[in-house]
């Protein structure tokens, strides 16, 4: 059985006796030069707590790889922590590494002839720029998700990363101390894993899963578990299946599948990033998921998992009750998932949640029926009107309200915001609105993790609405609508809106519009000037000239 159909290039070929050398030379034997190489790649580094257990993970996954007669080796790309990027001008930098790494992987990958990949990542980008590579090569490929953080806890309190975001709008407010908000910085991530809510990470980490992409429970495993360790070994097996067997992820990631992973994001309440992220997913593997398709699977996909930010729990809880797989049980139960489409362990989605545990809705209130949802539909609403020509997205979980019409208080860029927080210049009733902080304006969509949090810590949370241009993170919650698309930067409405215009949102009628006459709008559009590039240098230059609409899920690898 031929299992090294890449590698062989240069292990056999008598014309490339360099090649040869230098694999004799990192210690490989003549047996070893006939066996299949996995490359292993992780994207650990130590400044992040999603991160800094990462390449420990990945020598249990070599280990495991060898172990099943294949060459395992390691290999590193970038990561970026948006956690500690957040609010500061790193944050550009964010959504740009998710094409820094699946390009570094192709790279690897294909300039090393490897005959699969196992991707050990963490935080939010790295598992899509992952799955971006893996759909390129089109080779034997597994995610394994580095796994979730544990909660912390100060004075009683369970805590998260967004507890200290949110703790500093308190802290404006007057209504937390020096002491207590140093406490709650310094307790709310207690040691390694991606942070815990049903943020991006968890979100992707799920979607993936739910995908196929991932070994059963890789998503909901905690970082610093037992199960984590087991996973690491049952993805050497795993991988040798997909070599045996030529499984490749154009197999897996199918139409079925990302309506499958689209679905278990509105089911849990996942991070609007996840739209973007499966769009440029689906187009690395030649398919074609639009905004549209969201928000079709969000019009039948009831909300019913009471998951942080905007919940009460975190991934640990669901953990602890039978994870995603008892979640994907349940769905294809009920008709709402596809249960025939094939994963990397090469069996069906179903036949691997066939022995997960059933749901007990009378033991656990972290996932509730579908006849009893949090929301009857799901909580990503794509909205449209002349805000948002070619869309934007909406999370709304139901406690925000459906409609929403206030003044508009306009900020060019969110660093504007925060003292517009302190100044008291935003009143209840306004509509905040972030530009230029697109794809192309920022360049790099930023996320607006920093002015939601804002919002919540000074109770404003429920009496305003936030819209951009940019991102949200997963953590964000409020009446917030973002990816608005054409953006400012490229002419967009949004740049054209002034302090004390109407602003009205309609989320049952899927419209956000700017309630101003035509006449005004021209007059304002012959004074629009186009702004110039922030940077003409570096990675930020190549992205803002590459870059894609939101739309289009922020690819660069596009005409």
């Amino acid at each position: 059985m031929e299992l090294n159909r890449y590698s062989k290039t240069i292990t056999q070929d008598p014309t490339l006796p360099a090649s040869q050398a230098m694999l004799y030379g990192i210690g490989l034997t003549d047996q070893d030069m006939t066996k299949a190489q996995v490359g292993i790649v992780s994207t650990g580094f130590d400044g992040n707590t999603c991160n800094m257990h990462l390449n420990a993970l990945a020598q249990e996954v070599k280990s495991a790889v060898w172990a099943q007669d294949l060459v395992g080796l390691v290999f590193h790309t970038i990561g970026v922590s948006d956690g500690i990027a957040n609010g500061t001008e790193g944050m550009r930098y964010s959504l740009v590494s998710r094409e820094v790494i699946a390009d570094s992987i192709e790279t690897v990958c294909n300039a090393q002839h490897y005959d699969a990949v196992i991707a050990v990542v963490g935080c939010d980008k790295n598992m899509p720029g992952s799955l971006l590579a893996m759909g390129r090569l089109n080779r034997p490929a597994i995610m394994v998700y580095g796994g979730t953080i544990a909660g912390g806890r100060y004075k009683g309190a369970e805590l998260n990363i967004i507890s200290a975001f949110e703790a500093l709008g308190e802290k404006i407010k007057g209504q937390l101390s020096e002491e207590d908000f140093k406490g709650v910085i310094q307790n709310s991530c207690p040691g390694a894993g991606a942070c815990g809510g049903m943020y991006t990470a968890n979100t992707m980490a799920s979607a993936i899963e739910a995908l196929g992409m991932a070994l059963p429970y890789s998503s909901s495993n905690p970082a610093l578990s037992k199960e984590k360790s087991e996973e690491c070994l049952e993805a050497g097996r795993a991988i040798r299946i997909c070599l045996e067997r030529d499984l490749k992820p154009r197999d897996v990631m199918t139409h079925q599948a990302f309506e499958n992973a689209i679905t278990i994001v509105m089911a849990l309440g996942g991070s609007t990033n996840a739209v973007l992220h499966l769009i440029a997913m689906a187009k690395s593997v030649g398919l074609k998921i639009t905004q549209d398709d969201f928000q079709r699977i969000s019009n039948k996909t009831p909300l019913i998992a009471d998951l942080k930010p905007s919940g009460r729990y975190l991934m640990e809880a669901l953990h602890k009750i039978g994870g995603v797989p008892a979640v994907i049980k349940y769905l294809i139960q009920k008709g709402l998932m596809h249960g025939n489409c094939m994963t990397v362990t090469g069996k069906t989605l179903a036949a691997n949640v066939a022995n997960a545990r059933d749901l007990d809705f009378e033991q656990q209130d972290i996932i509730v029926p579908i006849e009893k949802p949090i929301k009857k539909t799901g909580h990503l609403q794509i909205l449209y009107g002349n805000l948002a020509e070619k869309g934007s997205v909406a999370k709304i979980t139901g406690k925000e309200g459906e409609r929403f019409k206030g003044t508009a208080r306009v900020f060019n860029g969110e660093f504007e915001l925060v003292d517009g927080i302190s100044s008291g210049r935003i009143k209840k009733g306004d509509v905040v609105v972030i530009r230029y902080v697109g794809p192309k304006g920022a360049p790099g969509m930023p996320e607006m993790l920093k002015p939601t949090s804002l919002i919540m810590g000074a109770g404003l949370g429920k009496s305003v609405a936030l819209i951009t241009d940019g991102r949200f993170s997963g953590g964000s919650h409020g009446f917030v609508i973002g990816h608005i698309t054409p953006e400012a930067f490229d002419g967009g409405l949004l740049a054209l809106v002034e302090d004390g215009d109407w602003i009205e949102i309609d989320v049952n009628k899927h419209q956000i519009n700017l309630l101003v006459d035509e006449k005004t709008l021209a007059i304002r559009r012959s004074k629009f000037k186009d702004r110039p590039l922030r940077v003409s240098t570096g990675v930020l230059y190549k992205y803002a000239k590459q870059v894609k609409t939101a739309a289009d899920g922020c690819v660069t690898d596009e005409d």
